[in-house]
């Protein structure tokens, strides 16, 4: 299974995922990694294992115009599946329909609890409201932000002395395991 990476931070996710595929735990590829952030660390992380790296620019671009430039780059590669790991971008609805059900994300959160919600604004919600639990969700992406089928969603407990960075990295923690069951089951 080829895939396709679209990502604007440091891919945590995809370190996890090429270590597995390098491992052999997991029967894929990575044939891209897309990142609209030219400074991003997940285009270095794929360097560093030879894949692919396209940075394209969003600046000056509809939302559809940066979309089809995506798909371009990604068909290019022949990408059976796409994950978005850390893509601070909302997607097109073209984008979503053209790709429909192979369009992966990982939300910070066991959605439906915080949707639409990004990075460290969800572990601060998860404590300013007492949550006992928190975790990851892996869901297919459609038109409606966070609103996809979920397909995986992995849990921890939320202990007394967690703080925002520290439910980060044991949701991170999370996220990763749940890619890799969920490329599987696909």
């Amino acid at each position: 299974m080829k895939l396709g990476i679209l990502g604007s931070t440091k891919g945590t996710d995809l370190q996890v995922i090429l270590d597995a595929i390098k491992s052999g735990e997991l029967d894929a590829e990575v044939s891209v990694v897309i990142s609209n952030s030219e400074k991003a660390y997940i285009l270095k992380r794929a360097e560093n294992y030879h894949v692919p790296a396209v940075f394209i620019s969003h600046k000056g671009k509809t939302r559809e115009e940066f979309d089809a430039e995506m798909t371009a780059v990604l068909k290019k590669q022949g990408v059976d599946l796409i994950l978005l790991i850390g893509f601070m971008r909302i997607l097109s609805v073209e984008f979503c329909r053209d790709w429909r059900n192979k369009i992966l994300n990982v939300h910070p959160s066991l959605l439906p609890k915080y949707a639409g919600g990004m990075d460290t604004n969800v572990h601060e919600e998860v404590l300013k409201n007492g949550d006992a639990e928190t975790g990851c969700t892996i869901h297919f992406v459609t038109e409606e932000v966070d609103g996809g089928p979920i397909l995986i969603q992995k849990r921890c407990a939320v202990e007394s002395a967690d703080t925002v960075d520290s439910l980060k990295t044991k949701v991170q923690k999370l996220e990763g395991e749940a890619f890799i069951e969920a490329i599987k089951m696909i």
